[in-house]
């Protein structure tokens, strides 16, 4: 398990592949506040999946949080202004009505 760098933060990120076989970056530390359980499978592969009440985190999984929820530069990406720039119209009214 070597965490490589994030693209974006250039923080270190461990990369896992969930249950659904998709790629999925978590932070290297564990994080009792984490969603995510990680381990490592017999071939020596990190996976991760998402604890449940049905099935919970066992022994050999330790709760890591999803870097995407972590990273400096997503969170900035995700402040949007409070005005938008000229040429842009906000769809929300639209929306709004639509689901009446």
């Amino acid at each position: 398990m070597r965490p490589i760098p994030c693209r974006d933060c250039r923080r270190p990120v461990l990369w896992t592949t969930t249950e659904a076989g998709k790629k999925l970056a978590v932070d290297p530390a564990p994080d009792p506040a984490g969603n995510t359980a990680v381990w490592r499978d017999g071939t020596g592969a990190v996976r991760s999946r998402r604890p449940t009440a049905e099935l919970p985190q066992t022994g050999w999984e330790r709760l890591h949080m999803p870097h995407v929820a972590t990273c400096p530069a997503r969170v900035q990406q995700l402040d949007l202004p409070g005005t938008l720039p000229a040429g842009v119209t906000s769809l929300d009214a639209h929306r709004r009505k639509k689901r009446r």
